[in-house]
């Protein structure tokens, strides 16, 4: 089924977000999978490239624009390219958006511009070693001294946490426990700053070249000029920008599976048994078959979310519903492929098999399942 969401100047990007993948990124990929980490140059190339900073304002170095369809084609991309690539939707879905919507001017003159140039490189701490999900458990705390917080607390599972400059971390502002939700603040802290130390570098099942961190935080004076936001607004602010993150996470899982399932379908077509082509038989025909389906009603849910976005009328309940789907959709026609291509589908050199690895956290970052479907059950009144 024919896509009409985008126009052609996302489709111009899209030209531009492949020659970039093949030229940038594909050359480098066993040496940053080996390295557990993309080099930091790459990020710079890609704001060169025009690949980052869509939605920041021009005077800033960015395009100014606040069409998610530029969003969703980079991320699009990146998710159909078969090697190790910078996190750029972490960059532009998640974070920018945070500044877009918090940040005052003497903030975003500050910051804005390296975001824009990819100079500057953005990660955000929520998940502690005992609060994932359950936010309400987190117990970084920042303590009011004067002009400044102090810090204290550690973070785990984040992602871009070696590579990264400014970091949003979520911290306890308030100590009283009956504050609930209204205890939380966003503190940007920077590379640099005196008792902020990376941790270890995590050792994933997939994504290898996404450097995913331990952060410590051991009394590290942050500014109060790097409140993000509302103090004991956090939790709010959180919620506020989560609906994007969580669409450009479904987005990218059906892509990824579309490319998979397209990839299989030749493989069917090529490989034979008993004489004729694995395709042809009526099991693995109907298995091909059902997946074609479902990955373009995925597809036209996520375009009418699209919609919903360029409209202001995405709602978290939307975006939960297309997290959760799309995700465990993806898992599924992964998890199909790799069986289609029998013992070569458990091969690495396949790609079907490192896209088994690298897809399996979607279903569980950005929120899981069960958090989306808690989110849609409540919203039902339940």
């Amino acid at each position: 089924m024919k896509r009409t969401i985008f126009e052609d100047d996302h489709e111009a990007l899209r030209a531009s977000a492949r020659e970039f993948l093949a030229r940038e990124c594909a050359p480098h990929n066993e040496e940053w999978e080996a390295a557990g980490q993309v080099d930091r140059e790459i990020y710079k190339k890609a704001g060169d490239a025009g690949l980052l900073g869509f939605n920041i304002p021009e005077e800033f170095g960015g395009g100014g624009s606040e069409d998610f369809r530029f969003n969703a084609v980079v991320v699009e991309e990146f998710a159909k390219f078969d090697g190790a690539a910078p996190g750029l939707s972490l960059q532009n879905d998640v974070l920018v958006p945070y500044f877009l919507h918090l940040a005052n001017d003497e903030q975003r003159k500050r910051w804005m511009p390296g975001m824009a140039s990819g100079e500057t490189i953005l990660a955000v701490a929520m998940t502690e070693p005992g609060a994932g999900s359950d936010l309400a458990g987190i117990k970084t705390s920042a303590k009011d001294d004067g002009d400044h917080y102090i810090v204290n607390g550690s973070k785990t599972f984040i992602s871009a946490g070696i590579n990264s400059d400014l970091v949003v971390v979520v911290c306890r502002t308030n100590p009283d426990p009956a504050a609930g939700h209204k205890a939380f603040s966003l503190l940007v802290v920077e590379r640099g700053m005196e008792g902020f130390e990376r941790g270890r570098k995590l050792d994933k099942m997939g994504l290898k070249s996404a450097d995913t961190a331990e952060l410590h935080f051991n009394n590290v004076r942050v500014p109060k000029a790097n409140l993000l936001g509302e103090e004991n607004k956090g939790f709010y602010h959180l919620m506020q920008n989560l609906p994007s993150e969580r669409l450009s996470i479904a987005i990218g899982a059906i892509a990824g599976a579309r490319a998979i399932f397209d990839e299989t379908l030749q493989y069917t077509k090529d490989r034979k048994a008993f004489g004729k082509p694995i395709g042809t038989f009526q099991h693995n025909r109907f298995v091909l078959a059902e997946i074609a389906t479902e990955l373009d009603l995925a597809e036209v849910y996520i375009d009418r979310c699209l919609q919903g976005v360029l409209d202001d009328e995405l709602t978290a309940v939307d975006a939960s519903k297309a997290k959760w789907w799309c995700t465990e959709l993806g898992k599924r026609v992964i998890d199909s492929c790799v069986q289609l291509h029998g013992g070569y589908g458990y091969m690495n050199e396949y790609r079907v098999a490192r896209a088994y690895k690298d897809s399996r956290i979607q279903t569980i970052f950005g929120g899981t399942t069960e958090i989306m479907k808690d989110i849609i059950g409540r919203d039902l009144g339940l």
